[in-house]
């Protein structure tokens, strides 16, 4: 499986999405600050989680996420979650 995924920062008020085969392997990698990207994230929170069984079709959800338009989407879907984190 392929899972594509979505940290939030509420302090920083910032997505970090992205994709991987491993989700517990990439979250902990978060965690322990060893991706450069999310490092300076203030407290990073799994919001979204979703599973494909072919990487092509979660590298297209990831990009499309990372569109201002996927972004408004996911702010909408996500929008009482937000507000708890």
């Amino acid at each position: 499986m392929f899972y594509v995924y979505v940290l939030w920062s509420k302090a920083d008020k910032r997505f970090y999405i992205g994709y991987t085969e491993n989700i517990e392997r990439r979250l902990k990698e978060h965690r322990q600050g060893q991706c450069h990207t999310t490092v300076r994230m203030h407290e990073p929170k799994l919001v979204f989680l979703e599973g494909f069984m072919i990487k092509q079709d979660a590298e297209r959800r990831e990009g499309y996420f990372k569109t201002t338009k996927g972004k408004k989407a996911l702010k909408l879907m996500l929008r009482e979650s937000l507000k708890q984190c």
